[in-house]
C-alpha cells in the first residue's frame, strides 16, 4: 500500500477477500485448514490465467496483461509446484498400483493421483502425463 503498487494490492485484496468469504460462509467455524487456503489461492490463479487466455484470443492484450500480472503475484503465495519428472514418477507408481493398462483406465488413475498431488502440481499437467503414460 505504501509503495503505491495498485495492481499488486488488487491481487492481494482478492486473495484476502476469497479467504474471508470461505471462513465466514454458512456452516464454517471461522477457521480454514491450510489445504483449503491453498485450494482457494490455486483457484484464483487459475481464474486469472483463464481470463488472460480468453482476452488474448479476443485480441485484448490490454486486459490480458493485468490478469497475467495478478496471477503471477498470487502464484508467489502457493507452495512450490512439482516438476514434470516428479509428476511422472508418481503417476507411474499409481498406474502400477491400480494395474491400469490403457486409455480406458484414465479414471482409475486420475482419482488416486489427484489425491496424492493435490496442491503440489497443476491438474492440466497431471492429466497430460496420465494420458501420455497410458497411451504408451
Amino acid at each position: 500500500m505504501l509503495a503505491k503498487e495498485k495492481e499488486k494490492l488488487e491481487a492481494l485484496r482478492a486473495v484476502k477477500s476469497a479467504i474471508l468469504l470461505a471462513e465466514t460462509e454458512k456452516g464454517g467455524d471461522g477457521e480454514l485448514p491450510e489445504e483449503k487456503e491453498v485450494a482457494i489461492v490455486q483457484k484464483l490463479v487459475k481464474q486469472r490465467r483463464d481470463s488472460a487466455t480468453l482476452y488474448m484470443e479476443q485480441g485484448r492484450e490490454d486486459l490480458a496483461g493485468p490478469e497475467n500480472f495478478q496471477a503471477d503475484i498470487v502464484a508467489k503465495y502457493l507452495p512450490e509446484q512439482m516438476g514434470e519428472e516428479d509428476v511422472r514418477e508418481v503417476v507411474a507408481g499409481v498406474i502400477a498400483q491400480v494395474g491400469a493398462s490403457g486409455p480406458g483406465d484414465m479414471g482409475k488413475v486420475m482419482g488416486p493421483t489427484m489425491g496424492k498431488l493435490k496442491g503440489k502440481a497443476d491438474g492440466k499437467l497431471i492429466s497430460q502425463v496420465v494420458k501420455e503414460l497410458l497411451n504408451q
